[in-house]
Order: C-alpha cells, then sequence, then structure tokens
C-alpha cells in the first residue's frame, strides 16, 4: 500500500497516478475519510488527556479525604464518551484501510501512461524460425506425440485443464528442474518449497486481495486461497518481520503449480496450452534495499531472459504501460516468447518492481544501519519462466520435418541424453 502520509501531502502525484493505470479510486473520497479519521483520532487523544487528567485529580481528592462525588460522575461521562469515540474511529478505521489497499501503487517515472497499446518493445533476442515445411502448432504436436490430452483433463476437472503424460510430462519435469537448478546455482537464488494454500493476509500483502478475489481458488470451509504464483508464500515468509541490513539482497526462487480461475475469460486465447487454470511455474523473489532496486530489476530480468536463450527460444521485453501493470507494480517487464504455429508472441514472465508497496503492507522491513531507524525493504518478483506456454513454444520452435521435437541441449542431461521427442 502507499503510504498514507504520502498520499495526504502528494494528491496530484497520486491522481495523476491513477489517470496513467485508468484506475477508478474516489481519491477525494478517500482524502476526505482520513480527514475525517484524524479529526477522531484527534478528539480521542484530547478526551483520554482529560481522563487522566480526572483520574489525577480524583486520587488527590481521595488522599486527602475529600468526596471527590462530582468528579467520579464527570469521570463516569468522559468515559461513555471516549467509548463512543472509540467505537466510531474504529468503524473510520475500517473503512479507511479498506479504501487504502485499493489504491494502485505509483507507477516510476519510465513507465508510459496508458493500456496494453502503450506498451513498449526495448529488446529482441533471436529471430523467429523460418521454417522449410509446414509448421504444426503445438496442440497438433502434443496429439501426434501423444505426450498432453486434453481431453482427459477437461474429463477429471473442467475446461482449461490439461494432463501431461509420457514426453510431456518429464518434458515439464525437466523444465522445472533445469530451472532450478539454474537460479540456485548460477544466479544466486535459494530454493524454498512453499505452501500451495494462504491465508488472507498473505494475500492482502502482495496485493492479490481485496482487488482480485473473485479471480482466485478459495477453500471456503478454512479461508484459506489456492496460490495464484509462488510470489505469494515466499514474499510473506518475511511478513511482520525486521531483516538485518547486511542479509540483503536476499533472493528466492521456488517452484510450485499456481492456480488461477480467470483461465476461461479471455476467448481465442485458452485454446491448448495457451492459458490454463492450473499451471506450473519457477518463480523468483528478492528482498533488497531500496536504493538498489532498480539494479536489482534489470539483474531480474536478465536472470529469467536466461533460461530462454538457452533454451533457444525467441523472446522480446516489452516494458509496460502504466493500466497494463499489476496493481502492486512501480514498473514490469514482460518477456514474450514466439509461437510460430500460430504466429503469436506469448508472454511467460512479468518481472516487477513494487518498491514498498508490498513491504508496507506486509510490515516487512530491515534496520537501517546508517539511520538506527527500521526502513521498509524493496519487494521484487519475476518468473523465471512459467509453463505451460514454454512447452508450447518449444514443441513449436523445435519441431522436425518428419514430427518429431529435438530436445534443446541443456535439458538433454534430464533426459538421459536423449536428443529427441518422437512419437
Amino acid at each position: 500500500m502507499l503510504d498514507p502520509k504520502f498520499i495526504r501531502q502528494n494528491p496530484e502525484i497520486v491522481r495523476a497516478a491513477l489517470n496513467a493505470r485508468g484506475a477508478s479510486c474516489d481519491l477525494d473520497a478517500f482524502l476526505a475519510l482520513d480527514k475525517d479519521r484524524r479529526g477522531f483520532l484527534s478528539k480521542l487523544e484530547e478526551a483520554k488527556a482529560g481522563q487522566n487528567r480526572l483520574d489525577d485529580e480524583i486520587k488527590a481528592a481521595l488522599q486527602s479525604g475529600s468526596p471527590p462525588a462530582d468528579k467520579l460522575a464527570v469521570a463516569k461521562e468522559l468515559k461513555k464518551g471516549i467509548t463512543t469515540l472509540e467505537a466510531s474511529l474504529k468503524d473510520l478505521e475500517i473503512r479507511f484501510n479498506d479504501e487504502l489497499d485499493r489504491i494502485p501503487n505509483v507507477p516510476q517515472a519510465s513507465v508510459p501512461a496508458g493500456g496494453l497499446e502503450n506498451n513498449q518493445i526495448i529488446r529482441t533476442w533471436g529471430e523467429p524460425r523460418n521454417f522449410a515445411f509446414k509448421p504444426m502448432d503445438h496442440l497438433a504436436l502434443a496429439e501426434y506425440l501423444d505426450i498432453v490430452d486434453f481431453k482427459r483433463g477437461v474429463k477429471i476437472s473442467g475446461s482449461n485443464f490439461v494432463v501431461f503424460k509420457k514426453d510431456g510430462a518429464r518434458l515439464t519435469r525437466a523444465l522445472i528442474n533445469f530451472m532450478l537448478d539454474l537460479h540456485t546455482g548460477e544466479h544466486g537464488y535459494k530454493e524454498i518449497m512453499p505452501p500451495l494454500l494462504v491465508n488472507r493476509a498473505s494475500m492482502r500483502a502482495t496485493g492479490q486481495l481485496p482487488k482480485l478475489e473473485e479471480d482466485m481458488y478459495r477453500v471456503e470451509k478454512v479461508d484459506l486461497f489456492l496460490i495464484p504464483t509462488a510470489e505469494v508464500p515466499v514474499t510473506n515468509l518475511h511478513r511482520d518481520e525486521i531483516l538485518r541490513e547486511e542479509d540483503l539482497p536476499v533472493y528466492y526462487a521456488a517452484y510450485t503449480p499456481c492456480f488461477r480461475l480467470e483461465a476461461g475469460s479471455y476467448g481465442k486465447d485458452t485454446k491448448g496450452l495457451m492459458r490454463v487454470h492450473q499451471f506450473d511455474k519457477v518463480e523468483l523473489v528478492k528482498f533488497v534495499r531500496p536504493e538498489t532496486s532498480g539494479d536489482e530489476h534489470e539483474k531480474l530480468l536478465n536472470n529469467a531472459c536466461k533460461v530462454l536463450e538457452l533454451l533457444e527460444i525467441p523472446y522480446r521485453v516489452a516494458l509496460l504501460a502504466a493500466g497494463d501493470m499489476s496493481f502492486a507494480a512501480a514498473k514490469c517487464y514482460d518477456i514474450e516468447i514466439h509461437s510460430p504455429g500460430i504466429d503469436r508472441w506469448l508472454e511467460v514472465s512479468s518481472c516487477s518492481n513494487f518498491e514498498d508497496f508490498q513491504a508496507r503492507r506486509g510490515g516487512i522491513r530491515y534496520k537501517n544501519s546508517g539511520t538506527g531507524k527500521n526502513e521498509f525493504v524493496h519487494t521484487l518478483n519475476g518468473s523465471g519462466v512459467a509453463l505451460a506456454r514454454l512447452v508450447a513454444a518449444i514443441l513449436e520452435n523445435h519441431q522436425q520435418p518428419d514430427g518429431t521435437v529435438a530436445i534443446p541441449q541443456v535439458l538433454r542431461r534430464y533426459w538421459d541424453g536423449r536428443d529427441k521427442i518422437q512419437k
């Protein structure tokens, strides 16, 4: 969340950020609510100070033997007034915090305003493959090679669920192991295996609640949520903690399945492996000092890009416009891979810098050795990277004229040296 003091002192900056995002928050209503809340706080503080003075007078009267009946009556009325003020303030605090939770992060100055049409391609790697034969899309390849069962996924669970089998399952496992080995062995991340169910406090800290609750899978009986990304449990590892400055930066990598209810709302993007309700992902999370978060963001992006370079998949990097970023992000890069079977670019990673937005929500701080104060860390995260679109891109980019698929060199050690997937 944003610092309420920052909003109060910089309403035009926040208003400009809302306009850049196309967000529909009523900032004037929030500021009015903040003013009322601070007014009640002031009244409550004055009333409690008066109560303390009256308590002292009553004690002095009792010690001198003077019956303080009049003062006791005043104290009784004062206590009733304080109780009423506390109840009103509690109601205001609930409304205030709910509205504060709905104000998105302020984009960095380098982020373009507007929606996805204003996203900027800032770099590319590799060239889309020119085929000497007519390429198949991943659905046709998966069915021909018998490595993904789309029909049984629907039978077992419903639309937008799939079953990977045989070499499809092995490809998925190989990719997960490869990415974890790369990020932990070469990029300095510590591996985490977190729970797949999280509570409301965890979902709120990373910004999924309250805005996105309808897009999440919720287990109503216990009021827990299936994670939409490992970002949620991994970021919350340090919720309400004070980290040591000498331990920063902290890097974590985690493989988890991810669950998103919104998959069916994207029409043409739902075929095959394009958008599914359950998918696998290796997530990268960072906790860093504020002054280093810009550089750490670029390193995070490069770590995710390295996965695709080693897999020999052409990609491009887009700087997202404010209206296309997540609610909590201050700056975000999307990495898109080329899918020759459908001749489209598919997003497989979002690398975001949240600055102190998530840390404020989650109470994640560090002790600054220079100031001696506890200050909020900056949090960052990115997919390093997400399946199942990556599986689709590998099948399509590495397919051969005879219908086989060449296994990328970096994956062959997970395949006992095999060099292709064949029927």
